[in-house]
């Protein structure tokens, strides 16, 4: 995966925001993410896919739902990247 692709993962308020929701909890569903961050489930469905894309996030479909979780091995790439892109700002 390419910096700048990571960069713009992160880049969105949002998806920080459910970065730091899966790690604070083991697995969260979509219905969970949106309710806490006020969001609809489309938006935070997109904002998930993207992150789901990029690797640095597992899904496990449950019926009637699906679950999130964080891919850890991914997370020190992504603090280095996030690193990089704040010191521009």
């Amino acid at each position: 995966m390419s910096d700048e692709k990571l960069a713009r993962a992160i880049r969105a308020r949002s998806r920080r925001k459910i970065l730091e929701i899966l790690c604070n909890k083991p697995r969260a569903s979509v219905h969970g993410i949106a309710k806490e961050l006020g969001m609809s489930e489309s938006l935070a469905s997109r904002h998930l896919k993207l992150l789901y894309d990029l690797k640095l996030i597992d899904q496990k479909y449950e019926p009637p739902e699906r679950f999130y979780s964080l891919r850890i091995k991914k997370l020190k790439q992504l603090f280095k990247v996030y690193n990089e892109v704040t010191k521009e700002i």
